[in-house]
């Protein structure tokens, strides 16, 4: 299993972070996402949806459900289907903002793409996580 863990200091509120970061939004900063839908809202107070996914130039689709919902503080999400993860976001205030991480860990699909192939993608997972979290720093700085 491949681990990509980043953070990074966004100027906005906890809150304001928290409230963007749902299903709906993760495709505006989430460059290989293609699409999110069929969002229901959860009894805990996060989400599940179904999602499609493009790694390598292939695509993959799944089904993604918040596992953990604090607010404001930590989501977990459990992904099935095409590429098996788990994606946990924290917000922790920090001076006047908010430091966001992204921990997501995920089984690269070996048979699909060969064992080569997975040191490249990793490293190309690594470099989009900090694209993801450029992306939701620029949409909430403004």
């Amino acid at each position: 299993m491949a681990t990509v863990k980043k953070s990074i200091k966004i100027n906005a509120p906890v809150e304001k972070v928290f409230e963007y970061l749902t299903p709906e939004n993760l495709p505006e900063i989430w460059p290989s996402l293609v699409e999110v839908k069929n969002v229901k809202k959860l009894p805990n107070g996060g989400y599940s949806w179904d999602w499609v996914y493009k790694m390598a130039g292939m695509r993959f689709t799944g089904f993604n459900e918040h596992i953990e919902f604090v607010p404001n503080e930590r989501t977990v999400s459990q992904s099935t289907g095409g590429i098996e993860s788990k994606i946990t976001w924290e917000y922790q205030p920090e001076d006047d903002g908010t430091m966001m991480t992204s921990t997501v860990e995920y089984n690269v699909p070996i048979p699909l793409l060969g064992k080569l192939a997975e040191s490249i993608i990793v490293k190309l997972n690594e470099n989009e996580a900090e694209v993801i979290l450029a992306n939701a720093k620029a949409r909430l700085e403004v």
